[in-house]
């Protein structure tokens, strides 16, 4: 039975999900936005908190405080394909970027979201950035005992900055390992060839029951173990979002599509649209 989502903004806390009310305001002198040094603060606040457990290629990372607390934190990175980037803004990589994470904790209010995420968009902007690309993630995840970590996450902070929809990726099956996160095929595929960070892979096996990999066995240890503690998952595709955050990029974007909703909620309120200025100077 498909699982029934509220249009609610969607919160972490411990890799666990709650819903905040669309609609409910932020103060804005309660909070700011500042780019982080390094990886070390975002990345633990984002292994922490997000589903995922896991960290992109970050090029820019933004926190959101309160009261000098860390309550929210945005990564954008570079994808593993610049197509992923020039197929949507056929520019240089460089004036492109992914939002690769996004979370904030419970504690921050609905609209939290889109403010947070239209502040990130003005920093980047003056950093000289023509367009940003996200995906979210609307199949539901499970861990191997049958608990929910994941509900599925349609982008409803996107559409509320007016985000470009552009359909959805392409189906595929993952790999789920035990406690529900994906082993994505770049990961495997680094297991197969023996790339760099392969026993780092490797090991999110290990961790789960498989035996420690002799180097020259390789691909025979990956065909043994990939079934035995992973679970396949055919999944329908990512829905895929587009923003031209610099003027000069607005006409590279077609019309969005409709907009995608969770199933069973059609009276569903409005959503409350942020202005980003465009045609703001550095």
């Amino acid at each position: 039975m498909p699982i029934q989502l509220p249009l609610f903004n969607q919160r972490w806390r411990q890799r666990r999900d709650s819903y905040r009310p669309i609609g409910e305001p932020i103060n804005p002198k309660l909070y700011e936005v500042a780019e982080l040094a390094g990886d070390r603060e975002a990345k633990d606040f984002v292994l922490t908190h997000h589903y995922s457990a896991s960290y992109p290629s970050a090029r820019f990372r933004y926190g959101l405080f309160t009261g000098g607390v860390l309550v929210g934190v945005a990564v954008f990175s570079h994808p593993c394909n610049d197509r992923v980037l020039t197929s949507v803004f056929p520019l240089s990589p460089p004036h492109s970027v992914e939002l690769g994470r996004f979370v904030l904790l419970d504690s921050v209010p609905a609209n939290g979201e889109s403010w947070f995420l239209a502040r990130t968009f003005d920093l980047l902007r003056r950093r000289g950035l023509a367009g940003v690309v996200s995906f979210s993630d609307p199949v539901p995840r499970t861990t191997v005992d049958g608990r929910i970590i994941h509900c599925g996450h349609f982008g409803i902070c996107y559409q509320a900055t007016s985000a470009t929809f552009l359909g959805r990726t392409d189906p595929r099956t993952v790999h789920l390992l035990p406690d529900g996160t994906v082993l994505n095929d770049r990961t495997i595929q680094k297991m197969r060839s023996g790339e760099q960070g392969w026993q780092y892979a490797a090991a999110l096996l290990e961790k789960f029951g498989a035996a420690p990999p002799r180097v020259e066995a390789r691909a025979e240890w990956l065909k043994i173990w990939l079934p035995r503690v992973t679970r396949r998952l055919r999944h329908s595709g990512n829905y895929k979002y587009a923003w031209a955050i610099a003027a000069s990029a607005r006409r590279l974007l077609p019309p969005s599509l409709p907009y995608p909703k969770p199933r069973g909620f059609p009276n569903a309120p409005p959503l409350s649209p942020v202005r980003i200025d465009l045609e703001s100077k550095p």
